[in-house]
């Protein structure tokens, strides 16, 4: 793997880098994380993505142990303490309750911990936004908002790993998973976007998902680029008779998807739409 960790201020190889095991982030999963990415060497998005942290942060009543600016010199350090060898960083920030007695009370954990992982960015092949990929349905409803609510970026991680375990096991590059109501929310890793007649429709916020980053990016691309995208309830129908469809995430950018299950979207190949976004979405990337 290649990782160099930080670990509350310390830099160690992948192999020692340890936590304790009364960490409330391993023992009860109370924590938040964000994933980045860098191109040519900075990172993508980051305000942007400090925003959600805290976002998440606050929904769960953590305190953030540093400044924006703060974190940004400990992921360079950490960036700087890694064997890249000529490619993109994958970074992840993790922020847990800390470590404590094994107690739900707040006041058991008084000092949050916090993790930065990076290691050399894998990008899906070539291949994949060539030809498209494959999603399935899956059983595994998405986390209702008044449970634990999907607009905060846990650790704790079970709902979209089950979805995704399943859809793997079956084949696909990622799964799509419905609401309590049946409503199509998001996939398992990613976020979800249909077209059709040349508009690009994605799942409201408030069907219960995580309003991914490049998601937010891909509006203001669609208005810069004359495509119109909005949020609409979609089901399962919406899905299988659009023109088009593709998923977005930080690391994989914009991904054709050309069959849901068995059946071909569209003509089975990546679309016009898709392929204007996905370049509108690399130009803006590379310029930055």
């Amino acid at each position: 793997m290649a990782a160099m960790v930080n670990v509350n201020g310390r830099i160690f190889d992948e192999h020692e880098a340890v936590v304790s095991v009364f960490d409330h982030g391993f023992l009860y999963g109370e924590g938040v994380y964000e994933t980045l990415r860098t191109y040519d060497g900075r990172l993508f998005l980051y305000d942007r993505h400090m925003r959600r942290l805290r976002n998440s942060a606050r929904m769960i009543e953590l305190v953030i142990p540093f400044t924006d600016e703060e974190l940004a010199r400990h992921v360079s350090d950490t960036i700087g303490a890694t064997k890249l060898d000529g490619k993109e960083a994958y970074v992840r920030v993790l922020v847990t309750r800390g470590v404590g007695e094994l107690s739900y009370d707040l006041k058991a954990t008084p000092k949050p911990s916090w993790v930065i992982i990076v290691k050399p960015l894998i990008e899906p092949p070539s291949e994949i936004y060539e030809r498209g990929c494959k999603v399935v349905l899956v059983d595994v409803v998405r986390n209702h908002p008044k449970a634990v609510n999907p607009m905060i970026k846990s650790n704790n991680l079970m709902n979209q790993a089950l979805a995704a375990q399943q859809a793997f096991q079956r084949g696909a590059f990622d799964g799509v998973m419905r609401n309590d109501r049946g409503e199509l929310t998001e996939c398992a890793t990613s976020n979800l976007f249909i077209v059709r007649n040349e508009t690009v429709l994605t799942p409201q916020v408030e069907c219960g998902l995580l309003p991914g980053i490049t998601r937010e990016l891909l509006f203001e691309l669609g208005g810069n680029a004359g495509i119109e995208v909005r949020e609409q309830v979609l089901r399962d129908d919406d899905l299988f008779d659009a023109d088009e469809a593709f998923l977005t995430s930080t690391t994989r950018e914009v991904v054709p998807i050309v069959a849901v299950n068995e059946q071909a979207i569209g003509n089975g190949k990546p679309g016009v739409v898709t392929w204007k976004l996905l370049k509108a979405f690399r130009d803006l990337a590379r310029a930055n």
